[in-house]
């Protein structure tokens, strides 16, 4: 961490250190990233359980700035097996976004690198690619073929200038070189009508500035759906809609997901959907899993503080209180966490342990995993 004056800004000496060694640090990824005919030994890798659709073990995302190093995503693990979905929860910068861009090779580079760790891709056939060292000719493929993203806001997600057929028709056609214009057309249509737009026709030469914000949404949703992914990573899909919109659009990626026996990884704020749709939930926190189970565990018997904060803070229909209860205390800075567990200064739950080391996760069951010192002795330690 560099040092900083009385009144809390670096000095433009240490500012241009920490810039140098950023560009050694990123010049370094850059150049193995950006490598032609790599050989696919170095990233083929086998899934340790070959029921899960993805895999991510010890991932660590940092952002190399000119004020320190970000560290966005600081040893996540979990999965998401074939047909569940799973819900990833947590307070804004906690990391769930870009640990959805980094399955998807999305990261802003050069600053933002995956530094460590693996994101096990199942191909099928007994095929898998690990992610981090995958080269970029190779996502090309992946991307929109395996995975796809449905972006946080369909607005900024699609081209202005460009009418909506062409821009689902670009996802078709680079994914299926051998179809005719006739054929990529033909499937845009289905797309558009699987989603539930009526007009598919009209608005298939339409302009996205001529489309309501939930027609929009469910353009940016057949654009990820139309080349049948294994994996949907849904990135907040509902945000900027109304909440009758937003059961209409839940339902759909709900049976879309059945129709084309795809997993779903949904990134929300929102307790509501996630209890509605995960059949599995992570439990995020400064750019760690501080809890994960099945749905009916997290919100049954939640055992982290930050999880149980989560649930009181939610309104409960019937019941009034004055004012709704919020977690005390902020996130710590993510350029100098502390050594110990980043939720203590904030927890009304500590306990002796709690000036130790960041506390690993736990087994609290055969499917529910919590990072506390609260459960250290009632619980068997994962087995790393």
């Amino acid at each position: 961490m560099a040092k900083k004056k009385v009144e809390g800004y670096l000095s433009a000496k240490e500012s241009r250190r920490i810039s140098r060694e950023n560009r050694k640090i990123t010049n370094e990824f850059e150049k193995k990233r950006k490598r032609k005919n790599v050989p696919e030994s170095e990233y083929t890798t086998t899934m340790k359980n070959p029921e899960n659709v993805v895999e991510i073990d010890n991932l660590h995302t940092y952002f190399f700035t000119d004020a320190g190093t970000v560290k966005s995503v600081n040893g996540v693990s979990f999965e998401v097996p074939i047909g569940k979905t799973v819900g990833v929860v947590g307070e804004s910068g906690c990391g769930k976004s870009v640990t959805s861009l980094s399955i998807m090779q999305l990261v802003q580079r050069p600053q933002g690198q995956c530094v460590d760790g693996e994101i096990r891709l199942n191909l099928g056939d007994g095929k898998a690619y690990n992610i981090v060292n995958t080269p970029n000719e190779k996502m090309q493929g992946i991307r929109g073929n395996y995975v796809s993203m449905i972006f946080q806001e369909p607005m900024t997600s699609l081209n202005p200038v460009f009418r909506i057929g062409d821009q689902v028709d670009e996802v078709i056609a680079l994914h299926n070189p051998d179809m005719s214009k006739e054929d990529v057309k033909a499937r845009t249509i289905e797309m558009l009508e699987l989603v539930g737009i009526a007009n598919s026709e009209g608005v298939y030469k339409m302009f996205p500035h001529e489309l309501s914000g939930g027609m929009r949404q469910r353009i940016v949703i057949a654009m990820g759906l139309a080349c049948n992914p294994k994996l949907i990573i849904a990135d907040e899909p509902t945000t900027a809609l109304d909440v009758t919109i937003q059961a209409q659009i839940l339902d759909l990626l709900r049976d879309l997901k059945d129709k084309i026996n795809s997993s779903i990884m949904l990134i929300t704020h929102d307790l509501g959907v996630i209890a509605e749709m995960a059949d599995y939930v992570v439990v995020m926190y400064a750019g760690r899993v501080v809890e994960k189970g099945t749905a009916n565990e997290i919100f049954k018997d939640p055992r982290h503080p930050y999880t149980i904060g989560l649930m009181n803070s939610k309104p409960v229909v019937g019941k009034q209180v004055d004012r709704l209860y919020s977690i005390p205390g902020k996130v710590p800075n993510p350029i100098d966490m502390p050594n110990y567990c980043y939720f203590k200064d904030r927890c009304e739950m500590c306990v002796a342990g709690c000036e130790g080391a960041y506390p690993e996760m736990v087994k609290v069951s055969d499917t529910h995993y919590v990072s506390c010192y609260r459960h250290y002795e009632d619980a068997v330690k994962e087995e790393k």
